[in-house]
C-alpha cells in the first residue's frame, strides 16, 4: 500500500449485488484515493432489487477485528453503516475512541431496506444522544431523520443541546426541493443543492455518500468541504447508468 494514502476502514454489512454495503463502500474508497480496510458487521442474501435474510456477525467479533487494524494502521476515519442495535453501535464506538480519539467517525444510519426490512429501531432516545456525541457526522434522509428525531423538521431547526453531532440531511426525500441537502453544523445550517438533472435512484446511494464523506475527511478536507465534494461524487453516480447500481468510475 502506498504511504500517501490515508487509512479509512469501513464497518458495514456484506451485499452480495456490491451495491451497497462495504463492498460499495471500498469502491468509493478507491476512487477517493485512499487506503480501505473493512469489518463487516452483517452478512445478507439480496440483490439491488430484494432483500431476503440478514444474519449479524457477533459483535465481539467486530471489536476485536477493529482492534487488530487500529494496532497496525493509523486509521483517521471510519465509516459505519448497518448495526443490529444502539448497544452494538457504542460498542464499536467506544472501542475506536479508546483507540484512537481523534479518528473522524461518519455515521448511516440505515434504518431500513428500501425493502422495508428492519435494521435498527430506536428505543431509548437518552442512549441515542449520548452514542451521537461520539460521532462527527451522521447522514440520514428524511424517513431516517423523523424516526431518530421526530421532531426535528417539524422544530427546525436543530436542537443544540440535545444534538451533539453534525448533521447531513439528504434530500432523495426532501418534498419541497428534491435533492438539497442540508449539513446542520453546531453554528449554522449549509445549504448543498443538486446540480446534476440526470440523477436517478441508485440501490445503497447512502453508502456511497458517506464513505465518500469519510474519504474527504481522511484527506484532510473540512467537514463542509467533505460533503460538497462527496456530493458531487454521488450526483456523477447517480447519473451514470438508469439502473439501481451505477458505476464508480465515470
Amino acid at each position: 500500500m502506498s504511504e500517501n494514502r490515508p487509512f479509512v476502514l469501513t464497518i458495514a454489512g456484506l451485499d452480495p449485488s456490491g451495491g451497497a454495503g462495504i463492498l460499495a463502500d471500498i469502491k468509493t474508497f478507491e476512487q477517493h484515493k485512499v487506503s480501505g480496510f473493512a469489518v463487516m458487521t452483517a452478512n445478507t442474501i439480496q440483490t439491488e432489487n430484494e432483500f431476503h435474510k440478514i444474519e449479524w456477525v457477533n459483535i465481539n467479533f467486530v471489536i476485536r477485528s477493529i482492534e487488530v487494524l487500529f494496532e497496525s494502521y493509523k486509521i483517521t476515519a471510519v465509516k459505519i453503516g448497518i448495526v443490529p442495535s444502539l448497544s452494538y453501535l457504542n460498542r464499536i464506538l467506544s472501542t475506536i475512541k479508546l483507540t484512537s480519539p481523534h479518528t473522524k467517525i461518519v455515521w448511516d444510519p440505515v434504518l431500513k431496506s428500501t425493502t422495508e426490512f428492519d435494521f435498527l429501531n430506536i428505543e431509548d432516545r437518552s442512549d441515542l444522544t449520548k452514542i451521537l456525541s461520539k460521532i462527527d457526522l451522521i447522514t440520514p434522509n428524511y424517513k431516517e431523520i423523523e424516526q431518530l428525531f421526530p421532531d426535528f423538521i417539524k422544530d427546525n431547526p436543530w436542537i443544540e443541546n440535545e444534538i451533539s453531532t453534525a448533521i447531513l440531511l439528504k434530500g432523495g426525500h426532501n418534498l419541497n426541493e428534491v435533492g438539497k441537502d442540508q449539513l446542520f453544523l453546531k453554528n449554522k445550517i449549509i445549504d448543498l443543492f443538486a446540480s446534476e438533472k440526470d440523477c436517478t435512484e441508485k440501490h445503497g446511494s447512502g453508502c456511497v455518500l458517506s464513505s465518500a464523506i469519510a474519504s474527504n475527511l481522511a484527506l484532510n478536507q473540512t467537514l463542509e468541504m467533505a460533503c460538497k465534494n462527496a456530493k458531487t461524487y454521488i450526483e456523477k453516480y447517480l447519473s451514470s447508468t438508469s439502473t439501481l447500481i451505477g458505476y464508480h468510475n465515470v
